[in-house]
Formats: C-alpha cells, structure tokens, sequence
C-alpha cells in the first residue's frame, strides 16, 4: 500500500509569497535518454551520433544524442530531414524493454529517497525532499540539499551503468523543471528561497509552462516577449489577452507563484500510454501513425494485465497547452492492437474535421487509453468493430488498412498458415550461437548485419548473416517483475514511425 499522502502546507507554511520556504522540490531529468541507454549498451557508438526511433524516411525522431544534436537533430523531426542534417549518425529503433528496466532502476532510487515521487515520464521525475526521511538529509538548507542532490546523482549514475542525470531544485514545480534544464547535460541548479523572480525575469516568456506558439504570438503583439514583461502586465490585461483561466495562471506563474504539489499516486482505472515531443507535430499523418504504434502498447499492457475495456480515448494537447480528449465507447471490450488503433484513428479524424482546434497549429502531445476495463472480451467483438470502422472510414468491411498484421488469405485451404517473416530491427538485440550477443547494425535484401559486442565488452566486430540463418535469433531481456497497471509503465514512450514494408537500417 502506498504511503499516506502528506497534507499541503497552508499558504503559511509555504511562504505567503506563493512558493514553500525552503528549496525543497526536486526535478530530475535523464540527459538524452533513449539515445544515452543505446550509447551504453554499444560500446562502438559511444561519443558518436545516435537517432532513435523510426528508421525509415516516415519515421519520426524520438530521442537525439547531443552529438547528433550538435547536427541540429531534434526529437519529432522526420527521420527524413534528421538523415539530411547527419547522414553519418546510426539511425536505431527503440528497444522499450532496456528504456523501461533503466528508469524501473531510477524510479527506484527516487522512492527510496521520499515517497513523495511525481514521475513525468520515463526519464523525468518530480521529488518531494520535504517527504524525505533520509539521514544524508538532516535539514533542508540550500548547502545540504545541494550536497544530498549530488550524491543522488552519483547513485543514479551508478545504478544505470553509467547514465546521467540533470537536477534543479527550487521552491515549486516551475522552478525546479526549469532549473534543470539550465546546465544540461549532467548538471545541478538549486534556486534558493528569493532567488526565483532573478531567474525567471530575463529568460523569454516561452518558459512558462502554457505559453506556447499561439499564446506567445499573442503576447508578443502585446509588448510580451520575456517573463519581466510578462510580470509588468495585470491580471485583467493577461485575461483580455488569453482568457479567463490561461490569463490568471499566467498572472502567476509570471511571479514565481506555483503551490502545486508533488503527487505520488496509482490510476488503476485505465491503461495508456502517451507521448509528449520537444517540438510540435503539425502533421496529421504523422499523428495517425504515432497513435497506431501506442495502440500496440496499451494493448500489450491489457494483455499483460489480463484485462479489456469498452472505451478508447484519445488525448491531445496542443502547444498552448490546451487539451482536448475525445472516446468512444464500444459495444463489448477489447484488447487488440488493431481495433484500438482504428478506433483511435477515427477520432483523430474527426478531431482533425472539427472546426474547434486545428491540429496544424501544433501538437506536444498524443496519447491513446482503454478505459472501463474488464476481464473478458467478446470473442465476436473483432467483426463488430470491422462493421464499425468500415462506416466510420468508409472502407470495405475486409479491408484493413493496417500492415502490422501477416495475412493468411494466399494460403491454400488445409495448408499451415505461414509464420510472420523475423524482422530484424536497426538496434536490436541478437545472440548468435557462435559469436554470443550482439545488436543489428542493419538489415534488408535477406541479410542482416550485426556487431557483436555488449556494455561490458570493447567495441566489437561486424558479421553479416542471412536473416533465416538459425544460428542467429533475436535475445530477449530477462522480464522484470512488474506491475502492468503501474502509471509508468508504457508512459511517454514515443513509438517509432515506420513506413510499413521498408527494410530496417542502421548506420548511415
């Protein structure tokens, strides 16, 4: 059971000024994540630059390394466009087993410091010191915090194998998220009590978390352009330019003025997994195929779980920060990737036709859930929901648009259906009888090349197989013993996007 959720400080106890007393919030950050756990399990593409997610020209950027950064790479790029900047980067699609086992390892640490832990995502966290019951943190004084937040690092860097993690630490959750993104990477800022309205005054009124691309074009026709002159405005001023509740939030955060606490709970009511991106998506295609891939998760989780659920809700949020949901509820549950995905896609659509947002003007978020969960599925849901997509899309009842799926239909009757063709994914793991393990360095036209080396081995050398050889087969992680409706599970993964059919490639 979890611990008991302290109470929120009255407004005395945080300080009349809208933010605790001490620098007691802590907001931790993994540099780079996917690409930093790629660059530790391959000793060869260390200090080199590494794309992770789809590899094909369709494929969208999840996580860049800060060499290929240095290329002006960046997450929710095309793949296409990230090859044109740095063709010379290894292009890998996610392993989520390895990113999930890797912050199960920081999450934990983080718990054992305070039950008070917020996680974001998988690489981002907040942390409550103030819950701590630790004796290397005897008081909450900036020296100390300082001190105690260094050695929490070490232990992360430890633990992981080598990752690194970025902290701020300040008087709420703004300070704190903003400080930690000021001496990336493997960096630590702790703003101390008064020091907050330095901070922010200089810095452009993007940082507030609600201003995005619409808001800060409107603010900008106002004067606005950094968060002083954001604080130079009124309350009634803000409200004629952005609306009631944006306008006094706004007001605010522009002060430093943030009570909002570090929450530490389960939602067990629904599965789903969301995405959030550095830049905007604008493209509706691109969004279609991110919320097919997160289809694929949620219903991995229901599988894990042993559940189903009746309702498919999609979320968006758009770069003001403004979210919109939209669900659907079906006739029975279900619990397949590829009815969920359709569902998803319908509403997108009908999203995308509503005259109430347009998704063009940019989205920083996407997410599919299940909800109203069960532990039962219709065994005749799948033609239900075939009948169903059909008129929602307008294709024939038979049709799937889908290619994820092997198909049986050339089959001659009475003949085994065909096992689906082993697709060897750019970074993925292998073991070979021979050599031992190793990762696909590429694939395509029935030859998959691999370079045979670990994190705990030097750089190693590079085979090439075909890809039905038998001494070669994909190495499966061992699965750790988890929780499939722990919130953080499956949370913020950015699937990658692959045009269906093309080869997996690797390096450039």
């Amino acid at each position: 059971m979890p611990p008991p959720t302290p109470a929120i400080p009255p407004p005395s106890a945080a300080g009349a000024v809208g933010h605790r007393a001490h620098a007691s919030i802590l907001h931790l950050d993994l540099d780079a994540f996917f690409a930093a756990v790629e660059q530790r399990d391959k000793p060869s593409l260390r200090g080199k630059p590494v794309v992770v997610g789809g590899t094909s020209g369709r494929g969208v950027v999840a996580t860049a390394s800060y060499e290929a950064r240095a290329f002006g790479v960046r997450s929710a790029m095309s793949t296409r466009e990230a090859r044109a900047r740095c063709p010379h980067a290894a292009y890998l699609r996610g392993r989520f087993d390895a990113y999930r086992e890797a912050s199960g390892v920081v999450m934990g640490i983080l718990r054992s410091v305070s039950p008070m832990v917020e996680p974001l995502s998988l690489d981002e966290a907040f942390v409550d010191l103030a819950a701590a019951d630790d004796p290397l943190l005897p008081d909450l004084e900036p020296a100390t915090v300082r001190t105690f937040a260094e050695a929490l690092r070490a232990r992360v860097h430890e633990a992981t194998g080598g990752l690194t993690a970025s902290v701020g630490i300040g008087t709420s959750k703004l300070v704190a998220k903003i400080a930690s993104d000021l001496d990336k990477p493997d960096g630590l800022v702790l703003v101390p009590p008064g020091g907050e309205q330095e901070l922010l005054r200089p810095m452009a009124v993007t940082v507030i978390p609600g201003v995005g691309p619409a808001t800060a074009e409107r603010l900008r026709r106002a004067g606005v352009r950094t968060v002083a002159d954001l604080e130079s405005l009124s309350v009634d001023e803000l409200v004629r330019q952005v609306g009631t509740a944006h306008g006094r939030s706004l007001h605010e955060l522009a002060r430093a003025h943030d009570l909002r606490p570090v929450v530490a709970e389960r939602e067990a009511k629904s599965v789903s997994v969301e995405s959030t991106y550095e830049h905007d998506i604008t493209d509706p295609a691109v969004m279609a195929d991110v919320l097919t891939r997160q289809a694929t998760g949620v219903a991995t989780r229901l599988a894990a779980a042993g559940l189903s659920g009746r309702t498919v809700t999609i979320k968006v949020r758009f770069s003001d920060f403004t979210t919109l949901n939209r669900s659907a509820t079906l006739p029975a549950p279900v619990d397949a990737a590829g009815p969920i995905a359709r569902v998803a896609r319908t509403l997108l659509g009908d999203l995308v036709g509503a005259a109430e947002r347009d998704v063009r003007s940019g989205v920083r978020l996407l997410g599919v859930g299940v909800s109203g969960l069960a532990d039962w599925v219709q065994d005749d849901l799948f033609s239900v929901l075939e009948a169903e997509a059909a008129v929602a899309t307008g294709t024939d009842p038979g049709e799937d648009a889908s290619t994820d799926e092997p198909t049986t239909a050339d089959v001659p009757p009475g003949a085994p259906a065909p096992e689906p063709p082993r697709e060897w994914a750019a970074g993925a793991d292998v073991e070979h009888d021979e050599h031992g393990r190793g990762w696909v360095w590429g694939a395509g036209r029935g030859v998959v090349t691999v370079r045979f080396e670990t994190a705990t081995t030097p750089p190693g050398p590079v085979r090439s197989f075909r890809t039905d050889d038998p001494a070669l087969r994909p190495w499966v992680r061992p699965a750790p013993v988890a929780d499939p409706l722990d919130p953080l599970e499956g949370a913020d993964v950015v699937l990658p996007v692959e045009e269906p059919g093309e080869p997996s490639g690797g390096m450039a």
